[in-house]
């Protein structure tokens, strides 16, 4: 991985000490992944766990406070790109996946001491997963003003029903971050609310592991079909302020999504690396190699560039997030989300055509990733919503109307 501009002295050894690890110790793991039950990967990865602890690499991205080693969003994103070049062990590996990554911040910032102590502990400790519930099927996910789900105050509990998919990493987690309509009759910023809902609460129910692109995750990797059936939980279990749902669910969803870019980039370098180990080896005639062909060669400049592209605009990103806040780089998170997006697949893609049908195959781990990430272009607000919203930014200082927007 190249050098950049961002580097700083902590992560001198650091970086270097966690991709040791993560070639020596989890990639040689890869080699059968797509054909491994979860539950068998979940056991495979405890005593790598147990390793990161040991070295006191566990929870890195949190602050001292909670246990970590307090990095900077800038140095945790070039530590997450290390991580996801093994894309479905490293972030799981170091307790750094998601949603339990923007879970924590939620919970550690807005729950009370009990609900902390009793959820939050166990998740850092890693003995717990969890889930983000908000989209659902009835309503456009890009505008979380809008659901059905809701979340009634009687006595001290809330009272939920509703109907959510795409709950990521539902199947096997201990509880869900839940956003339901406790105020419908409030202004549309204002009408829901977040409350955790322990997965194991009557009306809790799993439908489903919904399958993407013909295959149904397991387990961290699932994006499962939630209904709410008079699903009771206490008051308490709410997180920060009645009908602050959309303020949390942004502050939770803009660090997400540079979390998504990092990972990203790190996906790509790894597909990066697989086009040109085939390009370089790959025999088309005697001492005429792959690599030696002008549009190969195209193929590789090209994603080269893109992927260092990619990399310097989410640590600015980063940077600017960790000078002024994640609000103020609002613009900076819409254009990185699209545009490291569309990076990764135009890399994984180029990666596939390269190694031709062997791509499409599990001989590699490029089919799959493309499978996976094909969503990147989605999760989180699809591409033309964050096109849509970095414009109408823009447009505002050069002085249009707020009334010519719509």
């Amino acid at each position: 991985m190249p050098t950049t501009v961002f580097t700083t002295p902590r992560l001198a050894d650091l970086l270097p000490a966690i991709r040791a690890f993560v070639w020596e110790e989890l990639i040689p793991l890869e080699q059968g992944h797509t054909h491994r039950p979860f539950k068998t990967t979940e056991a495979l990865l405890a005593p790598k766990r147990e390793m990161v602890k040991a070295k006191g690499w566990w929870n890195l991205h949190l602050p001292t406070s909670e246990g970590g080693m307090g990095l900077s969003l800038c140095e945790f994103g070039q530590v997450s790109e290390v991580l996801s070049l093994a894309p479905y062990y490293g972030q799981y590996c170091f307790n750094a996946q998601p949603p339990d990554i923007g879970n924590v911040e939620l919970i550690s910032k807005y729950a009370s001491p009990a609900i902390r102590e009793k959820f939050l502990a166990p998740l850092l400790a890693g003995k717990i997963r969890s889930c983000f519930s908000m989209t659902e099927p009835a309503y456009a996910g890009s505008n979380p003003t809008r659901m059905g789900t809701t979340a009634v105050l009687e006595g001290d509990e809330w009272v939920i029903n509703g109907h959510k998919w795409f709950t990521s990493s539902a199947d096997g987690a201990a509880f869900a971050v839940v956003m339901a309509v406790t105020h419908p009759a409030a202004p549309p910023h204002g009408r829901a609310s977040m409350i955790l809902v322990p997965t194991d609460t009557p009306g809790f129910q799993l439908v489903r592991n919904i399958p993407v692109f013909g295959e149904a995750g397991e387990g961290w990797a699932s994006h499962a079909e939630i209904k709410y059936e008079n699903c009771r939980v206490p008051a308490a279990h709410l997180l920060g302020e009645a009908g602050a749902g959309f303020k949390l669910a942004q502050e939770r969803l803009g660090p997400g999504r540079i979390h998504h870019c990092m990972r990203w980039v790190g996906i790509a370098e790894k597909a990066f690396d697989l086009m040109c180990q085939r390009a370089a080896s790959r025999e088309l005639n005697t001492q005429k190699y792959l690599g030696q062909q002008q549009f190969i060669q195209g193929f590789i400049a090209e994603s080269r560039v893109n992927i260092d592209a990619a990399r310097l605009l989410v640590l600015n990103t980063a940077q600017k997030i960790d000078q002024v806040g994640a609000a103020a780089a609002k613009d900076e998170i819409s254009g990185i989300k699209f545009f490291v997006a569309n990076m990764v697949l135009s890399v994984l893609d180029k990666a596939i055509q390269v190694q031709g049908a062997r791509g499409l195959s599990d001989e590699t781990l490029l089919a799959h990733l493309y499978q996976h990430e094909r969503g990147a272009r989605i999760w989180d607000g699809a591409d033309e919503v964050h096109k849509q919203s970095l414009a109408l930014s823009i447009l505002k200082q050069y002085g249009m109307p707020k009334h010519a927007e719509k």
